[in-house]
């Protein structure tokens, strides 16, 4: 009986030690952003330290990228060379494929104990998603870029599920108003990727410069990416003046190609898009034959729309896009290809005798019509090619093309019909998703094009409207916020324009809408500020 008791006695003095030693976490704890599906808060801590190893099938690849992302991402703070081991250990992160885990894709699940952290998933995405999740559980120094010695590198325990809400989470930037350097575009994928999103389109042509670079049609670089000088003050208020100083940019085949690798190692797929038949300027200022007048026309120097457009009636100016295309597809090997399609004026073609005698041989209604033959005449072109289109909401005028996918942003009426009609859509209204668009009083603002959208009114966006039927909602693939750069002139200003509002915009595109709170999001953020400033991001807050 004495025996017994006294082990009874070691037993309560060790689950005593237990509970003492593993404390249990609180929900304040967990402040990850955008908030998982499922979050279950444990007991303890897991100390990430010089022997924590990564456990995991190194034959796999995409898996040893995941391996190799946490590695470099972790060394700077902790100065730790993480080792990566094929069969697990004490105080290891386990990179796990299960492909029996069921969900969207990019669902994964996350568990840390004081023993170990275990991400499990389908595939790499979804374990990618997991070490951005286990990224945010570590303290905020984490993001510096030097050693920080008095810091304890302890990760909550918590068990989570998570998948995301929608398949396409994006982010646009216009890189034809105003140019970037490469060294940016990777920053703006590299936090991207933190909010799990999945894509970036990159805006890279417009009336104001053209930024690819084409082996075919070398005058689009020498003379289409520069323009002789830009508009001083905002675009709606004349008279006009301008800086006198010429301004210009491209990036190289190698360049773009180099952008594109660096996303796919962040599971961030680059939609480019090549602007048709409007906002084409600074291509007709090097080929003027492919404009309805012939010219001469220059690379435009002011924000707005241009009446000169490709003339829907000339042949050679398919055969130009065509070619354009097939080295754009040589560059960019996503699925989808952005071809425009917005606000391309009628004006010209209603004077063109060749756009007059288009209409006239296909049987076409009117100029609409015609614009609607251009587009769907693209869209054959691409599909032959295996891939698909994607066009600004414009397009639906004169008639859809078969396969397009549409890009809702003047409200949402052309996402409803497009989805009512069968058609895939992205949502990108103005009203909460133009992020060139105030978020405070303008008074104390820089400029900006028009209007208002701060961050509740980002973060209150669902991007499937209630009058579509449970079938048409099917079509609503995401939400994308969109970055017109007129009036964003340095990298740290598109920053500010983008940030924390992008933040809002991944909570919206990757939680299920009634798991969502603004006043919870707010807690979470407060801290993730801190993430941001580590990560040297100039983001708007009005409270700091």
């Amino acid at each position: 009986m004495r025996k017994i008791n006294f082990l009874l006695a070691l037993l309560t003095v060790a689950l005593f030690w237990h509970c003492t030693s593993h404390p249990p976490i609180s929900d304040e704890e967990i402040n990850v952003i955008p908030l998982p599906q499922q979050v279950e808060p444990g007991n303890g801590y897991f100390i990430l330290s010089e022997n924590t190893s990564i456990v995991y099938d190194n034959s796999n690849e995409e898996v040893a990228s995941v391996a190799q992302f946490i590695k470099e991402t972790f060394a700077p703070a902790t100065g730790y060379n993480i080792e990566s081991a094929t069969s697990g250990r004490r105080n290891a992160i386990r990179l796990v494929i299960d492909q029996s885990i069921s969900g969207e894709p990019g669902v994964y699940e996350f568990e840390s104990t004081p023993r170990r952290v275990t991400i499990t998933a389908p595939d790499a995405a979804g374990l990618f998603y997991g070490a951005q999740t286990l990224r945010q559980l570590l303290p905020v120094q984490i993001e510096q870029l030097t050693v920080q010695t008095d810091v304890e590198w302890k990760v909550p325990a918590v068990e989570i599920y998570d998948e995301p809400s929608f398949q396409y989470r994006g982010l646009h930037l216009d890189v034809a108003r105003h140019f970037f350097p490469v060294s940016f575009i990777k920053k703006y994928i590299d936090l991207l990727a933190f909010h799990k999103m999945n894509k970036f389109h990159w805006h890279l042509t417009e009336d104001q410069g053209w930024r690819v670079e084409i082996d075919k049609y070398p005058l689009l670089t020498e003379i289409s990416s520069q323009r002789s000088e830009t508009l001083i003050g905002h675009g709606g208020i004349e008279p006009f003046e301008y800086d006198g100083e010429p301004y210009g940019g491209y990036y190289t085949k190698e360049e773009m190609k180099e952008v594109v690798e660096y996303a796919k190692k962040r599971h961030i797929t680059v939609i480019p898009e090549i602007e048709m038949p409007g906002h084409t300027l600074a291509v007709l200022a090097a080929y003027p034959e492919l404009g309805c007048t012939g010219g001469p026309y220059e690379v435009a120097t002011r924000w707005g729309i241009f009446d000169d457009i490709f003339c829907a009636g000339n042949e050679d100016v398919f055969t130009f896009l065509e070619n354009v295309l097939l080295e754009v597809m040589e560059i960019f090997p996503s699925e989808y290809i952005h071809i425009g399609g917005d606000e391309a004026p009628k004006t010209r073609w209603e004077e063109c005798s060749k756009c007059q005698a288009r209409i006239e041989e296909e049987g076409l209604k009117d100029e609409y019509e015609l614009q609607s033959y251009f587009i769907q005449r693209m869209e054959k072109f691409l599909n032959s090619h295996g891939r698909q289109i994607i066009g600004w909401d414009e397009i639906l005028e004169g008639g859809l093309a078969p396969g397009a996918t549409v890009m809702s942003w003047r409200g949402e009426d052309g996402g409803i019909e497009s989805a009512q009609m069968g058609h895939d859509v992205i949502m990108t209204p103005n009203s909460h998703l133009y992020f060139d668009h105030y978020q405070n009083d303008p008074d104390e603002e820089p400029m900006a094009i028009c209007c208002f959208s701060d961050l509740e009114n980002v973060y209150s966006y669902h991007p499937v409207p209630d009058v579509l039927n449970e079938e048409e909602a099917k079509h609503i693939l995401g939400a994308q916020a969109n970055l017109w750069t007129e009036y964003m002139k340095t990298s740290e200003h598109v920053e500010y324009m983008a940030y924390p509002r992008a933040v809002a915009l991944s909570e919206v595109v990757w939680t299920n809408q009634e798991l969502r709170d603004y006043d919870d999001f707010l807690r979470r953020l407060d801290v993730h500020y801190d993430r941001l400033d580590k990560l040297n991001v100039n983001y708007f807050d009005k409270d700091r």
